[in-house]
């Protein structure tokens, strides 16, 4: 993975480079149907409300210069998976540069997903906060 991403880093001189799972190339395996949607939905959502030239704003493979990366953290505000997202439009809106690579995301074998109720309900409070701030 790190190697995708330094390759196309320096390929393009990008600011910032992340791994997409929904590229061609890319992918999600192991997720049941309920939680495929809930990504999808969730991107999907964020496209149409932030328009930040990235398609996948919820995964969390990337890479940033690190100058880029101190600053983007300096500006952003948000928690959680809205974090993520933030990131990502606070960068296309201080006209830095997104690269993307595709990315094969395997669900994890031990452990369990924080994803519920509470999750979905503050993404969707900060995803309206950041269309409203952006």
């Amino acid at each position: 993975m790190s190697v995708a991403l330094n390759s196309k880093q320096k390929e393009g001189n990008y600011d910032m480079v992340s791994g997409t799972r929904y590229a061609l190339g890319g992918g999600v395996y192991g997720w049941d149907l309920r939680r495929k949607l809930i990504s999808r939905c969730a991107n999907f959502l964020a496209q149409i409300l932030l328009r930040p030239g990235a398609s996948d704003l919820t995964g969390s493979f990337r890479l940033y210069k690190k100058e880029v990366l101190q600053d983007l953290i300096s500006k952003c505000v948000s928690k959680g998976y809205v974090f993520q997202m933030e990131m990502v439009v606070r960068a296309r809106e201080l006209g830095y540069s997104v690269g993307e690579v595709p990315i094969s995301f395997v669900d994890r074998v031990y452990g369990e997903s924080k994803l519920g109720g509470m999750e979905i309900v503050s993404y969707a409070k900060g995803l309206l906060q950041l269309f409203a701030t952006t």
